[in-house]
């Protein structure tokens, strides 16, 4: 398998590693902006659009900052091959995205990893023979804690110049919610960052979806030393409680589903997929016309 990789950053680590597990002749190439970026062993760099034609490609991973996959991904439209997208997809909607999305014909995915976690899958099969009544989505971290031994305002997430912020770093809640239950009737959200945390992003974000017979509510935020990633159903029959960094389901207080699989864990899973179904044309498993959907609902005041 040979794989293009643009963006070495912490989240295409992620990728190369859960590449090495499936295939460990794997050969990984790396688009690189400058001439004297750093090697790194396992990867062998390259430094223009140009050589692409030369490389024999299976597909390419786009993990550069989400501010750049759209002039990232007209370069690539023209080689024709499957693309594995990092979530968002962009940070900005509109009439010239939704023209891109259009003009790419080739299998896509676009990186949404919790719907791999053990206890979303699982739920998810749950619910469908539930009277559902509410839903409450949490998702609460220390961004400073994100990336040790970097300033945490110099990264993309703290500058909302580069596309950064709460809503977008976490589209994970909302993609998952859009997975479990479809898309919401209407939509209400609202945006801040007035935390001490004092970045040009947004830091908190509250949307409110509605369905036909329940609303969803959605609180995100990058200020919460101790961290929370939760989703709370209130069905008619009593309660379920998903807690995703521990991977378990409880009901009603009591825990009845529960995996020692972390989220880390699903990158691997994520790659499994997207190799055996997604890149095979077996699967349009969010496509970049799913994810540009879920994008709009995201950025939607």
């Amino acid at each position: 398998m040979r794989v293009l990789i643009i963006g070495l950053g912490s989240i295409a680590q992620k990728h190369i590693n859960a590449l090495k597990i499936l295939d460990k002749s794997v050969i990984l190439f790396a688009l690189r902006s400058n001439i004297n970026a750093e090697n790194i062993n396992v990867v062998q760099n390259i430094y223009s659009f140009e050589e692409i034609h030369k490389l024999n490609l299976d597909f390419i991973i786009i993990s550069n900052p989400t501010g750049l996959h759209f002039q990232t991904l007209e370069r690539l439209k023209e080689f024709k091959l499957p693309l594995f997208i990092e979530k968002p997809l962009f940070d900005k909607t509109g009439v010239l995205q939704d023209e891109l999305v259009k003009s790419i014909n080739t299998p896509t995915y676009v990186a949404c990893n919790l719907r791999f976690l053990d206890s979303i899958i699982k739920i998810k099969e749950i619910v469908k023979s539930e009277r559902v009544n509410e839903v409450n989505v949490y998702c609460g971290s220390y961004l400073p804690d994100w990336r040790p031994n970097v300033d945490y305002k110099t990264v993309y997430s703290s500058n909302k110049e580069m596309g950064g912020g709460v809503h977008i770093d976490l589209i994970h809640e909302l993609d998952y919610v859009f997975w479990l239950f479809g898309t919401p009737k209407h939509t209400k959200s609202f945006f801040s960052n007035n935390s001490s945390l004092n970045i040009s992003a947004h830091d908190y974000a509250n949307y409110l979806w509605e369905y036909d017979k329940f609303a969803v509510s959605i609180v995100l935020n990058y200020y919460r030393k101790n961290a929370k990633r939760s989703l709370e159903i209130v069905c008619e029959s009593g309660t379920y409680f998903i807690d995703l960094l521990n991977n378990t389901i409880s009901f009603n207080d009591k825990i009845i589903f529960e995996s020692s699989q972390r989220i880390a864990d699903t990158y691997n899973k994520q790659m499994i997929f997207f190799i055996h179904q997604v890149l095979k044309n077996n699967d349009d498993f969010n496509s970049i016309d799913q994810a540009n959907n879920i994008l709009k609902l995201c950025l939607r005041d």
